[in-house]
């Protein structure tokens, strides 16, 4: 038997969902909250273009997925083909994945994205199916890979500001991906030569906040950006393209979701409480805390419900129910809601009277 509650109000916050414009020159652009995906301002996020060398985060996502990292890849004549930014690897050298894809993310290496491609796949062509199918996954709807590197002479990559904001979100989720885009300086030892590589990424030089990103430039294509930023637990995406100003253009939209956004803490799993939880003696729960940015004047509109559903039987940790957060009439999260079984010592008394009653 089980009886559905009537919705719960849990506490209120609220804002309109709305992409705020500023006055940014850039044909396309887009500002991210990395956690929630929020989108802060922007403007033609949906817009296809050709996207250049940014392509190589989905190339380093799919080489970190692999769980190859460790290869050692001999370098073979497909290097031959690669042209524009290289990290100038030779035939018969041997190097890491790992450090192929440190070429590939701090260099902008169009020969290493071959290498990568044609090691994990045998072919650009093979490997790019792979992209499409990682990019589906993460909802990517606007976007088509034909490359591993972004080369638009032969072969094009088309994507849209907000299909790579939601890549660069995926991404800044996997440790070795945070940790290649936000090292400022690489050695390699190979059985040729040593190198030394800086990160062409110039913000993280010159913007504390900084944390990773991946710059691109074709003639076609024009210059690219993904830049990421954290501050006081705010971690913000800024994507770019055909924008030839766009170092500065970066810290200043960075600048902007840290002057105007502050993360709330909307669900708190360790203070979690109904306003009426009497359909259930054990206590329940939620096994994560959920902030989401707001400016000061949004913290006192959101507001959550909790639906909540009544077993009389169940076992510790089922499922009893979701809170769901709301901006205005939109949801923009569901999470669900459990019951942790409260450990009781056994009371004859108590067996008694419950036996009689």
């Amino acid at each position: 038997m089980k009886k559905v509650m009537l919705i719960i109000i849990l506490l209120l916050i609220l804002m309109p969902i709305k992409i705020e414009s500023i006055n940014i020159n850039s044909e396309c652009f887009i500002l991210m909250d990395s956690d929630s995906g929020r989108i802060l301002t922007g403007k033609n996020i949906h817009r296809q273009r050709l996207i250049a060398s940014i392509t190589k985060i989905m190339t380093a996502v799919i080489a970190i997925e692999s769980n190859k990292m460790n290869d050692l890849v001999k370098i073979d004549e497909t290097i031959l083909k690669s042209y524009g930014s290289n990290i100038y690897i030779e035939i018969n050298e041997i190097m890491s994945l790992r450090d192929l894809i440190y070429g590939l993310m701090l260099k902008s290496g169009n020969d290493a994205a071959m290498m990568i491609a044609h090691h994990l796949s045998g072919s650009e062509e093979e490997f790019a199916k792979l992209m499409n199918n990682k990019a589906k996954e993460l909802g990517m709807n606007n976007t088509i890979f034909r490359n591993p590197h972004g080369l638009d002479e032969e072969t094009e990559n088309y994507s849209t500001a907000y299909d790579i904001a939601l890549l660069t979100k995926y991404a800044m989720t996997l440790d070795e991906y945070r940790k290649i885009v936000g090292t400022k300086k690489h050695y390699v030892k190979t059985n040729y030569k040593t190198y030394e590589w800086v990160n062409k990424n110039q913000l993280l030089f010159s913007y504390k906040y900084t944390t990773g990103g991946k710059n691109g430039y074709t003639e076609r294509a024009n210059r690219t950006l993904v830049t990421t930023a954290s501050k006081d637990n705010l971690n913000l995406i800024v994507v770019t393209l055909n924008e030839s100003e766009h170092w500065g253009v970066h810290k200043y939209l960075h600048d902007y979701g840290f002057a105007n956004y502050k993360n709330y803490k909307i669900i708190s799993k360790n203070n979690f409480r109904l306003v009426d939880e009497y359909f259930y003696k054990d206590k329940l729960f939620v096994k994560n805390d959920y902030y989401y940015p707001l400016k000061e004047k949004e913290k006192d509109s959101v507001y959550t419900k909790a639906k909540i559903i009544k077993f009389n039987n169940y076992d510790d940790h089922t499922k009893v129910g979701e809170i769901e957060i709301y901006l205005n009439d939109e949801k923009i999260h569901t999470q669900n809601v459990y019951v942790r079984k409260i450990k009781r010592k056994w009371n004859i008394f108590r067996w008694l009277i419950n036996l009689f009653i």
